[in-house]
């Protein structure tokens, strides 16, 4: 069965305001307070979280690739258990990391 595809239009978004003309009201008119009061409240959640915060939530992008390793290598990681591609992974990023510092300075 195929998936049929939904356009988003601007009645589905949440927050969404209708357009000048279909309340009666055009946008000038609208409650300024209230809008004020709306501003400051999502700058102040924005200010909430710093720099490091929102970097404990990051998440690369991750690729599939199709990678070639030495046997005694990939049984190496594999004796561990599960979850043996991420541990290659980390140990890629490790060396990446080191080689980059390197680079700088």
């Amino acid at each position: 069965m195929k998936k049929q595809r939904v356009a988003k239009s601007s009645k589905n978004r949440r927050g969404a305001r209708p357009a000048a003309g279909k309340t009666g009201k055009s946008r000038s008119q609208g409650n300024r307070a209230g809008l004020t009061l709306m501003a400051s409240a999502a700058e102040t959640r924005r200010r909430k979280f710093a720099l490091s915060a929102a970097l404990e939530f990051y998440r690369p992008l991750k690729k599939p690739v199709t990678l070639r390793l030495d046997a005694d290598v990939l049984a190496w990681f594999k004796k561990d258990g599960r979850r043996y591609q991420t541990r290659i992974n980390s140990a890629l990023r490790k060396v990446m990391e080191r080689e980059m510092r390197a680079a700088k300075g």
